[in-house]
């Protein structure tokens, strides 16, 4: 992989948290680890290969940790790692004016 050149810190942040996913399983993530299965049901529409490659990209930036619980079956946990809870952080403000903006948002998509 090559090495980026970013703008600014925006465009930083949007390359580690950019796509429709990202954000979803960051949002996941907040209240308590989760397990790949419970991810998977958890968001809706994500496909297996989509939700892998997404969890890897996460944990290469340092958002997210996996942990394997040698048992069997394996049991792998993900988690945010502390920048992972600062990352989410900086997005609950973008949640709440989705939020407070989401009726218009619909309305106008649909005209």
């Amino acid at each position: 992989m090559t090495k980026r050149e970013y703008l600014c810190g925006l465009d930083a942040a949007v390359d580690v948290v950019g796509g429709k996913w990202k954000p979803l399983l960051l949002w996941a993530l907040n209240d308590a680890p989760r397990r790949f299965g419970e991810l998977r049901r958890e968001i809706d529409g994500i496909s297996e290969k989509v939700l892998i490659q997404q969890l890897r990209e996460l944990e290469r930036d340092g958002i997210v940790k996996r942990t394997v619980h040698e048992q069997v079956p394996p049991k792998v946990v993900y988690a945010l790692t502390p920048r992972g809870v600062a990352l989410n952080a900086a997005l609950e403000p973008l949640g709440e004016w989705g939020e407070a903006n989401m009726a218009h948002i619909v309305a106008t998509r649909v005209a």
